[in-house]
């Protein structure tokens, strides 16, 4: 198994944003496992033909979303995405909980907009 990116300079999405999203696609379906050893910034900047600011702006969006994470010297991984992505929406939903209270909406108000953020969200 090996990490496949096709990154096309002429889309609408941006570059990195291409990149963050295939990455975290490949690790999520099991494509690219726990524990996968990613290129270095600069190699994958290199074999895609991007700037390394490129990728690393990409690395660092992932490994804010917990799809991986980077040791230190020992390089940068695929970590086990499911746990962290389910703390950090349950933080995130917390937190819009007590935004929306604060805002005085009443619960239906506030399960309303989320159901639509949602739908916009998942529907892309």
């Amino acid at each position: 198994m090996s990490l496949k990116i096709t990154v096309r300079p002429d889309a609408a999405t941006a570059p990195y944003e291409q990149l963050r999203e295939q990455i975290a696609d490949q690790a999520r379906s099991g494509a690219l496992p726990v524990g996968y050893r990613l290129p270095t910034v600069r190699g994958l900047a290199d074999d895609l033909g991007l700037a390394a600011n490129t990728v690393a702006k990409a690395y660092r969006a992932l490994e804010t979303d917990g799809v991986i994470e980077t040791r230190g010297r020992n390089g940068t991984f695929v970590a086990a995405a499911g746990d962290a992505a389910v703390r950090e929406a349950a933080a995130a939903a917390s937190a819009y909980a007590q935004r929306v209270r604060r805002l005085g909406l009443d619960r239906t108000a506030a399960e309303a907009a989320v159901g639509e953020a949602l739908r916009a969200a998942y529907e892309e």
